[in-house]
């Protein structure tokens, strides 16, 4: 299988006055083609900070993160922003929809932005929404649609370009239980069909437990979720 993510020595600290605070620590990381990824760990240990550098949000200390082997981080900020679009989709906890905007208008933006023709942009954003269950809210409004839709609705967004790679952060933190089960069922349909990689922050162990792959993050590295478990 090619790799479609491989994040190699990764360093990140910030400097407050004379005191560095380090959040990651050599962390390397290989994600194949077609892979599920948790990565669970503490408040503050840096889930988030590793998205944002895996996804060129932003920049490591030192260390490289290859997507499809393009070198992100030796882009410049433009390019950055195009390989995004193309190669990247984000999902967030709050699910970060333009909230004037019909659930259609939200799903087609990013490929209004890439330069397709509004009218193909359309018919992609309503095959995508009909792919997660919503071909019956496509005019609807955020403010109309329950939690899980919302939902729903920005994972259809970080889907809609055919991304190689989606890296979510607590894609169901902010869920009742129900819902969550939902959109835990619908990632790996998507998974399944699209054959795309997801990379996926969370503290919820069944989501987790629902990856091909568990890691934890712990000490600014990341290690086998149960490779403790494993070993006794």
């Amino acid at each position: 299988m090619n790799n479609v993510l491989s994040c190699q020595s990764l360093f990140k600290e910030y400097q407050q006055g004379q005191n560095a605070t380090h959040v990651l620590n050599g962390l390397d990381l290989t994600v194949e083609t077609g892979e599920l990824v948790a990565v669970v760990g503490r408040s503050g240990c840096g889930k988030s900070t590793f998205l944002h550098i895996a996804g060129a949000l932003d920049t490591p200390t030192s260390g490289k993160v290859l997507i499809n082997d393009v070198d992100i981080h030796q882009l410049s900020e433009k390019q950055q922003a195009m390989f995004r679009n193309q190669h990247i989709g984000f999902i967030y906890q709050f699910h970060h929809l333009m909230m004037e905007f019909s659930a259609e208008e939200n799903v087609a933006m990013p490929l209004l932005i890439a330069g397709m023709a509004p009218k193909q942009a359309k018919q992609q954003a309503q095959d995508m929404l009909s792919q997660v269950g919503l071909s019956h809210r496509f005019e609807h409004r955020p403010a109309q649609l329950s939690g899980g839709e919302r939902q729903r609705v920005a994972i259809a967004r970080a889907l809609v370009n055919k991304p190689a790679l989606v890296l979510a952060d607590e894609p169901t933190g902010n869920l009742d239980f129900e819902s969550a089960e939902q959109i835990y069922q619908l990632l790996l349909t998507l998974n399944k069909n699209l054959k795309t990689s997801f990379v996926i922050v969370t503290h919820d162990l069944t989501l987790a437990g629902k990856m091909h792959r568990q890691l934890s993050l712990e000490q600014g590295s990341l290690k086998p979720l149960y490779a403790t478990e494993q070993s006794a």
